[in-house]
């Protein structure tokens, strides 16, 4: 394989990147609001009973699933197919089905049709055309952003996702409870037809819905470049398959066993983090008599819980963004705030009040863009722009394949044992792993670009014997 051939971005790069990111902010701001209302619908609406607690554990669980396991496993096939088309388009073609995905969700609400089938079904759906849009935006910018600028670039996309974190849970609160409020005569008579709406979460996924037709609608006018390809067709003139494109991506990053390092430690961080979902089950039944005092409900403790984890990463990724991070040693960038974050989860698992697990959910989150923003940064400057969409992709799947495992195992063990207990079981796990990362002489020699890939040719070498 080659090294990272030079690239110049167009000369608006940069002004078409913060349109793109605009706009893309919006529509992850809208998938939050789903998933915030779709997490109270089930914890208050379907599996409101205490006793329901080993239910409402599957159904999370089986949810996060229906995301989980076809962006993951599907992200090679995407990956393949956005290097040979255009990638652009393919991002337009995905966030409008997404945004009919939203509006069949309430239709369904409006029909009370809506059950954790269905839910399943949704998910699928919408991790579906989210694996295609995800492997063509992720390839994209980098052909907009000159290289000295992707950093601060990476930073701002992590500031994305904090960013929807801070805003979805008050803002999918107030449109739920926006029904409620009209029936009781508290609102303007401008907006009393709210009144006729059964359930208010049919209102924050509608947000949902326009956010992915606005997303669907900007790109069209304008200009994101794709990489131009000349090796689709083989010595013999035969097209070149889908598959070898694949093998392509797993090849280039099997030759490299410093990114193999690296994607281990992030298996490792992703299957730690699959137990995210047991945070509504920690606030729900561990924290309960410390907001019960303070007269929460579980919406507004799990609403405090969960903005306090977006605030810190939205902390954070102001702070990426703004520092623009390590220039060198990255990998120090990646394994010291995984550390933090670890340690942090252990004490999320083991706090006792509310306010202490939405500090130690906000210091864990803070870490998460200022790691990303670095592991990213690595691969863009090491992959071949050509090859990024299969390289990516395959990285995707290596590294997340353990964020299903965990979505699953998390919902048997929670049916089981203190949901606290394990969190803090894995949040020792994920420190003790990127402690001796540290001392680790291939993730030491990461950027090392020679390095890697005279090592990658001697593999090379071997493998064709």
């Amino acid at each position: 394989m080659s090294q990272t051939t030079p690239y110049q971005a167009p000369p608006n790069g940069w002004r078409t990147f913060l349109i793109v990111w605009v706009t893309q902010s919006v529509s992850v701001i809208g998938s939050a609001l789903t998933g915030f209302a779709i997490t109270i619908w089930l914890t208050t609406g379907l599996y409101p009973d205490p006793s329901q607690k080993a239910e409402l554990a599957w159904a999370l669980s089986a949810f996060n699933l229906s995301f989980a396991i076809p962006v993951v496993f599907g992200a090679p096939i995407a990956g393949a197919f956005v290097d040979r088309h255009d990638r652009k388009r393919i991002m337009m073609a995905m966030d409008f089905p997404n945004g009919c995905v939203s509006v069949l969700t309430v239709l369904l609400i409006a029909a009370r049709q809506l059950n954790i089938l269905w839910l399943i079904v949704i998910g699928v759906l919408s991790s579906i055309f989210g694996a295609f849009h995800n492997a063509a935006f992720d390839t994209s910018y980098a052909m907009l952003v000159p290289e000295e600028k992707l950093p601060r670039a990476n930073g701002m996309m992590q500031t994305i996702w904090a960013l929807s974190g801070v805003l979805a849970p008050s803002v999918a609160a107030m449109l739920i409870a926006l029904p409620v409020l009209a029936r009781g005569g508290q609102l303007p008579a401008l907006v009393s037809f709210l009144a006729q709406i059964p359930d208010g979460t049919m209102l924050a996924i509608g947000m949902d819905g326009v956010t992915f037709f606005i997303a669907a609608l900007i790109p069209l006018f304008l200009f994101i470049p794709s990489p131009v390809r000349t090796d689709l067709k083989g010595h013999d003139g035969k097209q070149k398959s889908l598959w070898a494109d694949i093998k392509e991506g797993i090849v280039y990053i099997w030759h490299r066993r410093s990114f193999l390092w690296l994607l281990g430690t992030f298996t490792v961080a992703n299957f730690v983090g699959g137990s995210q979902i047991l945070a509504p089950l920690i606030v729900k039944f561990q924290l309960a008599p410390d907001w019960s005092v303070h007269g929460f409900q579980m919406e507004t403790a799990l609403a405090l819980v969960t903005t306090a984890a977006s605030i810190g990463g939205l902390l954070g990724g102001l702070f990426i963004t703004s520092w623009g991070g390590l220039k060198r040693r990255r990998v120090f960038g990646v394994l010291v705030p995984l550390i933090v974050e670890g340690v942090a989860t252990v004490l999320f698992g083991l706090s006792g009040t509310l306010y202490a697990a939405a500090v130690f959910m906000a210091i864990g989150a803070g870490m998460t863009p200022i790691l990303n923003a670095h592991s990213q940064t690595i691969w863009q400057t090491q992959t071949p722009r050509e090859l990024q969409g299969r390289v990516f992709s395959v990285r995707r799947l290596i590294a997340q394949f353990s964020w299903p495992a965990s979505s699953f195992l998390m919902g048997a063990l929670a049916s089981r044992f203190d949901p606290g207990a394990i969190v803090a079981a894995l949040g020792i796990i994920l420190a003790v792993w990127c402690v001796a990362g540290l001392f680790n002489p291939y993730l030491r020699k990461i950027e090392d670009r020679d390095w890697i890939e005279a090592k990658a040719l001697e593999r090379a070498a071997q493998s064709a014997r």
